[in-house]
């Protein structure tokens, strides 16, 4: 028992030698304080746990195997700056040679294209969404071989896709949607056989899209939407009828007939052809979608009929601006119970809106049904609604006591123009974004609102700001 002193003080030696819970390595700190040192602003103090001396494990948005960081995790709320980090991505990031994952999400980070990920050797994921980089993708990104998710979804880069992404054979998700790329898709894409997540949304990007989609039989979700692209829909987009959830093209120049094989996509979740030049009718093959929740073919020169489909519910649906002559609306869309948003302006409707007896009134946020020849009173209908964003029923003949309409608290946008509506404005539209009740017959003193005077004219005898003083 006369070395337990001794041996008291081995352990205790020992101990401080080799810690219980070993610190993060030296290089992955360094990397870490320096990417902190280029933050100008960091409002909810999303860093405030990266001090110096502590385990960098521990810090928020680290995450680490065999005390070296693996993944960088950081993130904001979209419109929401208090929950931002400003200034530029460190290039000391390349330091953390281990890293595998880097997640920057809705920040405000700025600054050209991050050189760094060229020296991050297990780099795999980088998801880099929602900030403000600039200047072009450079042609090297062909050199990160090793990626197999690489996502600049909205950002600001310019100029084209490098041709030597081609060379990133093992992505499963390309996403440089919302960004100012401009060009044309590059052929080489077609090498990248294990995409299951292909977006290239809101670019300026134009000529044809490539016919390669055979390419790529694991593709889950293609989104090209909010560009130039001119022509057909490729004929080989039918080679992903087996596993396709999401197809949007809308908002971009696209011409031709909406093809038959669209009916084969059984799993298909989201179709989206709005705002093109698409001609002839919608194929009766499209009675096959049965799990279809989300379609929009708004604003075409689509033609009657229109197929009976055959859907248990569907979400959301937006006809409006074609040549359809529907009269009314869509049995299956009537009976959905799980609808939230119904679009269907100038589609050549005549119904009272009375006898419209919708399975399920509580999900609407959006109805629109602008431009037809409907009748009635929408009280019945819009007092049933809970979450109400927004109604538009201008151009149609609808007759009811405004005041008798009940104001949800979520509601932003009414448009009653150019119906036959009476009685008083009620208070509660002050709180509305935008407000229309204009050629009606509507009478009496305004509430206090923030609309102009074009909001109320052309109706019987309104008074008040912004119209003529009450006499």
């Amino acid at each position: 028992m006369k070395n337990l002193p001794f041996l008291f003080l081995a352990i205790l030696t020992f101990r401080c030698m080799n810690p219980v819970s070993a610190a993060c390595h030296v290089d992955d700190e360094a990397g870490l304080l320096a990417f902190k040192s280029a933050i100008t602003a960091d409002p909810s103090n999303k860093l405030s746990s990266w001090i110096k001396g502590t385990d960098c494990c521990t810090w928020a948005g680290t995450n680490c195997l065999n005390n070296r960081v693996t993944s960088l995790s950081l993130s904001g709320q979209l419109y929401k700056p208090s929950t931002y980090l400003s200034g530029k991505i460190s290039p000391s990031l390349s330091k953390l040679k281990f890293l595998n994952g880097i997640y920057l999400q809705n920040l405000n980070l700025s600054g050209p294209f991050p050189d760094l990920l060229f020296g991050l050797p297990d780099l795999k994921y980088v998801y880099i969404e929602h900030n403000k980089l600039s200047g072009r993708i450079p042609n090297t990104i062909g050199n990160l071989t090793q990626l197999e998710a690489l996502s600049f979804y909205y950002n600001r880069f310019t100029g084209l896709i490098p041709s030597s992404i081609s060379k990133l054979t093992r992505l499963t998700q390309l996403n440089l949607g919302g960004n100012i790329l401009t060009g044309s898709i590059p052929s080489g894409i077609q090498n990248l056989k294990n995409l299951t997540l292909f977006n290239l949304q809101q670019n300026g990007l134009a000529g044809p899209i490539p016919d390669f989609f055979t390419s790529f039989p694991e593709l889950r979700v293609l989104r090209l939407s909010g560009n130039y692209f001119t022509g057909k829909i490729p004929a080989s987009i039918s080679a992903l009828a087996p596993k396709l959830a999401y197809l949007e093209l809308g908002h971009n120049a696209l011409t031709g007939q909406i093809p038959d094989f669209l009916g084969n996509f059984k799993a298909l979740d989201t179709l989206n052809l709005s705002s093109n030049k698409l001609s002839g009718v919608v194929p009766e093959k499209f009675a096959n979608l049965t799990k279809i929740f989300n379609l929009d073919l708004s604003r075409n020169y689509l033609t009657d009929p229109f197929p009976e489909l055959s859907v248990r519910g569907i979400e959301s649906l937006d006809l409006s601006y074609n040549s359809f002559h529907l009269k009314q609306i869509p049995k299956w869309v009537t009976s959905s119970p799980i609808i939230y948003s119904l679009k269907l302006a100038k589609c050549g409707i005549k119904l009272k809106l009375d006898d419209w007896k919708p399975a399920e009134t509580y999900f609407y946020d959006y109805i629109d049904l602008s431009e037809n020849e409907i009748s009635g009173s929408p009280i019945g209908l819009l007092n049933r609604t809970d979450f109400l964003v927004g109604f538009w029923a201008s151009g149609n003949k609808l007759k009811f006591d405004l005041e008798k309409l009940r104001i949800v608290k979520t509601l932003k946008y009414l448009d009653l123009s150019r119906n036959l509506v009476f009685g008083k404005v009620p208070s509660g539209v002050s709180g509305l974004e935008r407000l229309n009740v204009s050629h009606n017959h509507l009478c009496g003193p305004l509430p206090a609102t923030k609309f102009g005077a074009s909001a109320f004219l052309g109706n019987d005898c309104l008074c008040g700001a912004p119209l003529a003083p009450c006499k």
